[in-house]
């Protein structure tokens, strides 16, 4: 067997300080080819592949502006920029530390995720990542270093390949079809084994490490729980699961989604977020004071949530079908109240020492794009705690019923209250917040000349 090389050598020429992960999996082979990609507004991988000769020789490379113009359906939103006609470039910027294996390519292929520069070298604005980053420096100037753990959920389905029939999910090993309201089911987890196992070999190859897998609710519905840590190096493992998890399905005959709600008759789901906030000096957490009570910061990263997240709303549930998920009587909150270990409202607060305090935002949904999630969320607590906002008093029991600060019912009212904020268009930036509300209308445009099977059924025949 090949002895795996050291990073000097020449299979990694071109590739320095590769992760111990990536250089197992070469395993001393040479790198064949490289993908080159970003995180477009809707959070799929775009971007080039490219031989790795051509790759190490460091010529600029480049993508069209319009990237960050394109609806989920690939059609093209109209933008009052001249950048619009003209398709001008923006330059990719490698993050090497963002190196990993596509381990399921037939030749050795490596995935590199890139920032986007303008011409001059400023960040653009819009590029998701960047607008992450944007955040993350406002917590940088005031001396604190936010921490996140994304809790994924997903569903394993049948292959559907006419859009005029319902989603159904797989057959398991038994033979049968999955069937729901089995959470936390080991057997249930172990129907899926080969997928699962594609998924876990996967991981172990992008050097990814999750902390739990279980069954949700929902019938081939599955949990991925990751390890707390930045919330960019999160974003980015969330960004490369989704690929990823898709892959190990289609490996095994079988379709995985993070659409919000892809049956009707089955729960939606979500990206609960774990959220705090440490002191960067000292990694103290800024939830907690020094006798263990809550902090003011703590208090106010709450408040800012409340007061924020309606009108952020459309960057964590982002589609039209995000909002089937958040309706009242499912599993997913449909409010911004606020309690000690208790699912039924919005912004949980789970059990844990004084130095693991945090607030786990349970309203994203499965469908959102990380990196905009997380910015989200985060530009909310730091209003919050930049102004010395107060939250509501908690709630103690069930808040499903609350009718306090609701979220909005639609992406239509989201929108409205996402461009009204300016306090959150200030932090988030305004032009990403312009056009990203420029795409999401004409999204729903396009949405409303579609004619739905219910519309078929209960209109063609009886008005």
């Amino acid at each position: 067997m090949p002895v795996p090389q050291p990073r000097s050598t020449p299979a990694h020429r071109g590739f320095p300080g590769l992760s111990d992960a990536l250089v197992e999996w070469l395993d001393g082979r040479q790198i064949e080819e490289v993908e080159c990609v970003v995180p477009d507004i809707v959070g799929i991988a775009r971007g080039k592949a490219m031989p790795t000769g051509k790759y190490v020789q460091l010529t600029p490379t480049y993508l069209p502006v319009s990237i960050f113009f394109q609806t989920i359906t690939g059609e093209y939103a109209y933008i009052e920029r001249e950048e619009y006609w003209t398709e001008i470039d923006l330059r990719l910027v490698p993050d090497i530390d963002t190196a990993r294996a596509v381990p399921w390519a037939s030749d050795v292929t490596v995935q590199v995720i890139h920032d986007l520069n303008w011409l001059d070298g400023t960040p653009v604005p819009f590029a998701p990542r960047n607008v992450l980053k944007r955040v993350l420096e406002l917590y940088t100037a005031e001396g604190w270093r936010p921490v996140v753990a994304p809790e994924l959920e997903f569903y394993l389905t049948k292959r559907n390949t006419d859009a005029d029939y319902p989603v159904e999910p797989p057959i398991g090993r038994t033979g049968r079809q999955g069937v729901g309201r089995q959470a936390y089911s080991i057997s249930s987890v172990d129907e899926y084994e080969p997928i699962i196992e594609d998924i876990y070999d996967f991981l172990t190859a992008q050097g990814l490490e999750i902390d739990t897998i279980i069954q949700e609710g929902g019938a081939g519905q599955i949990e991925i729980n990751l390890n707390h840590g930045d919330p960019l190096e999160l974003a980015d493992q969330v960004f490369v699961f989704k690929r990823t998890i898709r892959e190990a399905a289609l490996r095994n005959d079988c379709y995985a989604t993070f659409m919000a709600k892809p049956m009707a008759n089955e729960p939606g789901s979500a990206m609960h977020l774990h959220q705090s906030v440490v002191d960067a000096a000292t990694g103290r957490n800024l939830f907690s004071n020094d006798d263990g009570e809550v902090s003011d910061l703590f208090h106010g990263f709450l408040a800012g949530h409340q007061t924020h997240i309606a009108s952020v709303a459309c960057l964590l549930a982002p589609y039209v079908n995000s909002y089937r998920r958040l309706v009242p009587g499912s599993s997913a909150p449909v409010n911004l109240e606020w309690g000690w270990d208790n699912r039924s409202v919005g912004l949980r607060i789970p059990n844990a020492e004084a130095n693991a305090r945090r607030v786990e935002n349970r309203v994203v949904g499965a469908d959102a794009n990380p990196y905009l999630a997380i910015a989200a969320c985060l530009a909310c607590g730091y209003l919050g705690m930049k102004a010395g906002l107060q939250p509501r008093p908690a709630i103690t029991g069930n808040a499903y019923t609350s009718s306090q600060n609701p979220l909005p019912e639609s992406l239509e009212e989201a929108l409205r209250l996402f461009s009204a904020d300016r306090a959150v268009r200030v932090v988030l930036g305004p032009e990403f917040c312009d056009l990203f509300g420029t795409v999401k209308r004409y999204e729903m445009l396009e949405f409303r000349q579609v004619i739905s099977p219910w519309e078929r059924e209960h209109l063609l025949l009886n008005v």
